[in-house]
């Protein structure tokens, strides 16, 4: 054990000195092998597919579990690129169903689109199904282009299709009457598209947060307690267990199709073996993969700076094997925006091209990035599907992040360039990890991985999982909060307009909603009412309730949003976005501008470029400005409150907070901003505790948007204090109330 200790501090000293691992020269590496994925053992008599084709047996087996009148709900973990687009749309491609099909970003919902449509024309359906592709931007230009209210757009798009691909955003507002209007029945959209659609599919599902679950939950509770018998199906290659034991407490009928757990996979690291293999029919999902990891401290910028002092040795790669495509996925957007013009400067003399995806990029830059040699981004959506590569770098967030973006790497043999194929030489990777993550996994007691080793998937899967910091869950959210959207959907159901078409699915869906969440709907009224009453008595207003509408709302609202036009941009109908004010306040150099003249630049805009540009989305921004570029240095800022917090966080609760400030030297639109921040009544959770510590302390992900904020009595003195908005302020709320002890405090050992 002396001996062992000692090698790990040897280890630690030996990495310290040399000062991080040149791209080249790496120490801690090991081989991924290949993955191959079982043909279907039989092929239902019945199933018409295009000649020459062939199912895995996952795809089979989900199309026979949506076929089985005794499921409901069915499960997909297949691994990343086996194929799980297919075995959903299986039985539309027949002609004879009809699905919703939801989508967790709407990028993802546009690629999709396009695969449904080749796969319609490769399998030819007798009915010609009409696809729909809709988001909320779609809708509004939609709405208006044809003279339409939203609702009447809504009701024309899904009546006119037989495949809807949209974003659960959509969904979950088509259920809690957005759309509809004083006088309309809360069920004038949903009532009948519930019963238009026969499967209801759900992409991408681990990365759903607690409320979004909740969500879901509720809806397919209301829609099982309304209508027939519909199906659902979750595609995931890490399935939410709390959402199944839920269902299975509904009465859902719930079928898990786990191609590992039924050793439908094959790992084989010879050549001889992988021919008897696609010999046999089994398709390669995946190729032999180097993985390298790079140990970095846990700063801001480490990987930014590691990218820089690499940068040539990257350029190299690409020299030393001609043909090859690489992604560097990083988890902050402003990383990426910082990191283009660097590497476009590099590359460019030699005739490579750089490219950009993030969650900020135009619909023409992403475009533009699938040609690219190598691209930047935050964005797995078109990497490793339209955009094949063979060598990837990579920040991860979370265990799950980690393993979903490592499955881009390795899914394709080469990629096609004027026609011709260009096939690939390898496939590299590298992982950009903390400190912690390397020592835990090749330096620790007992430590699951050693370099130089050759693993299979599930078993590194496992190791990732098991070494990486674990994060909250937030389990106890359905429970305190999940029920808050089960008593609107409740109320809307004894609405006198539809009271007496529902009455047997009232109690029905109540009991279920109960059950599920474990807490009683009479309770959650009676806490309803209370913040209801604090409102009015905040606000001098006799409607309205913020906080329940963030517990029913799907991804909850943001009162510091505010509308950007990006001069960095290149395609100028893609300048207008939205983005936080604390991610403005540290990361942008900004010009503020009217709403007004906001709104005219639009107007231009999209009579010059002739492209329509939603406007919806700038509707409740705080305020508008011009970004102008992005600093290479974060700056310090926080929020102060005019009175004093000790008694607002001793509370333990929920609030909404007014008069709220933003303190940043040097900052001169700070005045501005501030004229309008007082006004805003924010949802929020305020912990007597600095970020840093709760962030620790509380296991939050890395993305949580928790804040400092100071108050009277420590005016312009660093924070002590910490503060969330939002739904993630109900998610705060969710751990103390699980949480607190002795001594009221909540933190986690």
């Amino acid at each position: 054990m002396k001996q062992k200790s000692q090698e790990v501090i040897l280890g630690i000293f030996v990495r310290l000195l040399r000062g991080g691992c040149q791209l080249n020269s790496m120490n801690y590496s090991i081989d991924l092998k290949a993955i191959y994925s079982s043909p279907a053992e039989t092929t239902p008599k019945n199933l018409r597919l295009p000649l020459g084709w062939s199912l895995g047996w996952h795809q089979v087996a989900t199309l026979e579990a949506l076929r089985n009148p005794e499921i409901d709900v069915v499960i997909n973990t297949a691994m990343t690129g086996d194929g799980k687009s297919l075995a959903a749309q299986l039985e539309l491609l027949q002609g004879e169903c009809t699905a919703i099909a939801l989508y967790p970003t709407n990028e993802l919902a546009r690629d999709q689109e396009s695969q449904t449509r080749q796969y319609i024309a490769d399998f030819q359906p007798p009915n010609n199904p009409r696809v729909t592709r809709l988001s909320g931007a779609d809708l509004e230009i939609y709405a208006e282009q044809e003279g339409l209210r939203k609702q009447a757009a809504i009701a024309t798009r899904t009546g006119q299709s037989e495949i809807l691909l949209t974003n659960p955003d959509i969904f979950h507002f088509l259920h809690r009457g957005a759309y509809t209007f004083a006088g309309d029945s809360p069920d004038k959209l949903w009532g009948r598209i519930d019963k238009d659609f026969d499967l209801f599919i759900f992409d991408e599902f681990h990365i759903y947060a607690a409320p979004q679950v909740a969500s879901v939950i509720n809806t397919m509770l209301l829609i099982k307690a309304t209508n027939c018998t519909k199906k659902f199906l979750f595609l995931s290659a890490t399935p939410d267990l709390q959402l199944l034991d839920r269902l299975k407490k509904a009465g859902f009928r719930c079928h898990v199709i786990d191609p590992n757990a039924q050793q439908k996979y094959r790992f084989p690291s010879q050549i001889a073996e992988q021919q008897q293999l696609k010999e046999a029919g089994w398709r390669q999902v995946a190729r032999q993969i180097r993985l390298n990891f790079i140990s970095l401290e846990s700063s801001p910028k480490a990987s930014e700076a590691w990218l820089k002092e690499n940068a040539e040795q990257i350029l190299d790669h690409f020299q030393q094997h001609p043909g090859s495509k690489g992604a560097i996925i990083l988890n902050s957007i402003v990383a990426v925006k910082r990191l283009m013009p660097f590497f476009q400067e590099l590359f460019r003399p030699h005739g490579l091209s750089v490219g950009e995806n993030t969650g900020l990029s135009g619909k023409t830059e992403r475009n533009r990035s699938l040609d690219a040699d190598l691209v930047l981004g935050t964005s797995t959506i078109d990497v490793g599907v339209d955009f094949k590569i063979n060598f990837l770098i990579f920040e991860s967030a979370d265990a799950g992040n980690f393993v979903q973006r490592l499955g881009r790497l390795g899914r394709h043999d080469g990629w096609i360039r004027d026609g011709e194929k260009v096939l690939f030489d390898g496939f590299t990777a590298y992982a950009l990890m903390p400190n912690f993550l390397l020592e835990r996994l090749f330096l620790g007691e007992d430590p699951p991985l050693v370099a130089g080793e050759s693993y299979e998937r599930p078993f590194f899967n496992i190791a990732i999982k098991e070494k990486y910091r674990v994060i909250n869950d937030f389990n106890g959210y359905y429970k305190r909060w999940g029920a808050v959207q089960s008593l609107k959907l409740c109320r809307d159901l004894n609405n006198k307009t539809i009271k007496q078409q529902y009455a047997g699915s009232v109690e029905e869906f109540q009991s279920a909603c109960e059950l599920v969440f474990d807490t009683s709907l009479k309770q959650v009224a009676g806490r309803v009412r209370g913040w209801a009453q604090d409102w009015q008595k905040l606000s001098g207003q006799k409607d309205g309730n913020p906080i329940a509408e963030d517990a029913c709302s799907f991804r909850g609202s943001s009162g510091l949003q505010c509308g950007i036009y990006d001069e960095t941009e290149s395609n100028e109908a893609d300048r207008y976005k939205t983005y936080d004010l604390p991610g403005i306040l540290g990361n942008l150099e900004i010009e503020l501008w009217t709403e007004a003249a906001f709104m005219r630049s639009i107007e231009a805009t999209v009579q010059r470029t002739g492209q329509p540009i939603a406007k919806g989305r700038f509707k409740h921004c705080l305020a508008f400005m011009k970004l102008r570029a992005y600093r290479e240095e974060r700056l310090n800022w926080q929020l102060q409150f005019p009175g004093k917090l000790e008694p607002i966080a001793d509370a333990w609760q929920v609030q909404v907070l007014k008069g709220l400030e933003v303190w940043q030297p040097n900052n001169p639109w700070a005045t501005e901003i501030n004229k309008k921040l007082r006004s805003q009544a924010l949802v929020s959770y305020v912990l007597n505790r600095p970020v840093a510590e709760v962030r620790q302390r509380l296991r939050l992900p890395m993305h949580f948007q928790i804040y400092p904020i100071g108050d009277s009595s420590s005016f312009h003195e660093a924070a002590t204090y910490s503060v969330a908005f939002g739904q993630s302020a109900l998610l705060l709320d969710t751990l103390a109330y699980w949480l607190k002890g002795k001594g009221g405090e909540i933190w986690i050992a």
